[in-house]
């Protein structure tokens, strides 16, 4: 049984940085994509950032390019998604996405966290 928990969200203020982790358990494939979602009310949820664990591999959505870093733990099952230069339109909660191969839809992925809130005002 696969579980991801996320953590690290919270309020800031706009220019501000935060950084979510989440720790994934229970996977046993050897080649695992990490990625991170959010949503707004009333929107499809949006990718932010992924990572394969083969190859190292990373791509960004557009609106979060050189102010979002994400990142794996050497080792662990952990990723962590930087972010800086935080702006109002950046909150949405934000939630984090496995499975064996990357994908830019949310239906790529099998495994979900429980989200974490992110507001910038």
């Amino acid at each position: 049984h696969v579980q991801l928990v996320e953590s690290g969200g919270g309020s800031v203020q706009a220019g501000g940085s935060l950084r979510l982790s989440c720790a994934a358990s229970g996977y046993t494939g050897g080649r695992m994509c990490l990625a991170w979602f959010r949503r707004v009310p009333g929107k499809e949820r949006e990718g932010v950032a992924r990572i394969d664990t083969v190859g190292g591999s990373k791509v960004y959505a557009d609106s979060v390019k050189g102010r979002f870093t994400i990142s794996k733990a050497n080792a662990k099952n952990t990723v962590y998604l930087q972010m800086n230069s935080l702006k109002p339109e950046d909150t949405a909660m934000y939630y984090c996405a496995a499975d064996s191969f990357c994908s830019a839809v949310p239906a790529g992925f099998r495994y979900w966290g429980q989200g974490t809130q992110v507001t910038v005002s």
